[in-house]
């Protein structure tokens, strides 16, 4: 009998079945928030949301953005800025800024999201973009990039303007982006730090308004925003039981209160499980009775309640990877590799 040449491929159908609770059916299911979404950070995953894709008006929480848009154009956090006359005197929270007097990007974006400094939030704007106006269109390209298509700044402090908005959504989107940075991530984790202030003989002592970091243990991060047109707004952060979470709330009175009890009820509800292991047998093709074996190089893992049914598809012809879905949607497509 003449040799064939025999190709078998492992086309691996996993389904793993939990039950009882569904995605967003985390034990804190209210909220007196206008629009609410808890996230979490590394895979976006919505844990919960109300009214998460309405344009509202954010106040402060902007300044997420505006120290986003600084830091993916500052090569150097210790420029020293010198504090242009634009910057003096900015309605609203203020580190009161002297014109003339020079700090460094680092300095100006603690007085900007530790103390929701609008002078820090002008400063930065112009040394990083040149006028304001620029800057502004840098923080829309930001917002652009990824997806935000019920956002729009017009300043990059968060005082009122009629076509000043955001979503809880696109929110939660660009602090889940902000977070994949270490120095965002060690800024707003900080309670307390102190800078210059070179017309003083005493230094700026900066404390944080966001109450969360003092009221509960696992909170990072990570911005607060007032006004009266937006409300209480804030996006807090935690990290519970080995998971990223961000929380976002618009117009909420009780915004530190229920931030943390939508975190923590996120945290029990969901947990990180490692659906695609590291380095594992994934799938094996036979050529002349001879294996080819194929791994991941890489681990996945997702936020998963007890309802969720998770299905992954080995394919090994053309490009070979692994695809997963979670009830029915495909989370991750994952290269695969041979030894």
């Amino acid at each position: 009998m003449q040799a064939k040449t025999r190709k078998w491929l492992l086309l691996g159908l996993l389904l793993i079945c939990l039950s009882v609770l569904g995605t967003t059916a985390i034990a804190q299911t209210s909220t007196s928030a206008k629009a609410c979404v808890v996230v979490e950070q590394s895979t976006g995953r919505v844990l919960f949301a109300k009214n998460a894709n309405e344009q509202l008006p954010m106040a402060s929480t902007t300044k997420i953005v505006t120290a986003l848009t600084v830091l993916q154009n500052c090569q150097n956090l210790h420029q020293i800025v010198e504090i242009p006359a634009q910057a003096v005197g900015v309605e609203g929270s203020s580190i009161y800024l002297k014109q003339g007097e020079k700090l460094t990007v680092l300095q100006l974006l603690y007085g900007l999201m530790l103390r929701s400094g609008n002078d820090s939030a002008v400063a930065l704007a112009i040394h990083i973009g040149g006028s304001v106006p620029n800057f502004v269109e840098m923080m829309n390209d930001v917002a652009r990039q990824h997806g935000c298509a019920n956002t729009h700044f017009d300043n990059p402090h968060g005082l009122h303007s009629a076509n000043h908005y955001t979503s809880a959504s696109d929110l939660a989107k660009l602090t889940c982006v902000a977070m994949n940075n270490a120095d965002f991530c060690k800024i707003v984790a900080t309670k307390q730090t102190t800078i210059p202030n070179e017309t003083q003989n005493y230094p700026r002592v900066l404390t944080n308004k966001n109450k969360l970091l003092f009221n509960m243990e696992d909170a990072n991060g990570v911005k607060t925003g007032y006004t009266k047109k937006a409300g209480r707004c804030f996006v807090g952060s935690a990290k519970l039981n080995g998971m990223q979470v961000v929380c976002v709330v618009l117009n909420c009175g009780p915004m530190f209160e229920e931030t943390q009890q939508l975190l923590q009820s996120a945290t029990a509800t969901f947990s990180m499980k490692c659906l695609v292991p590291l380095n594992k047998v994934c799938g094996v093709v036979f050529v002349r009775g001879k294996p080819t074996y194929y791994y991941c190089p890489q681990a996945f893992y997702y936020p998963l309640c007890s309802s969720d049914v998770v299905e992954r598809k080995i394919l090994l012809e053309n490009q070979p990877c692994v695809q997963v879905f979670v009830n029915g949607e495909e989370v991750a497509q994952l290269p695969l590799v041979t030894t």
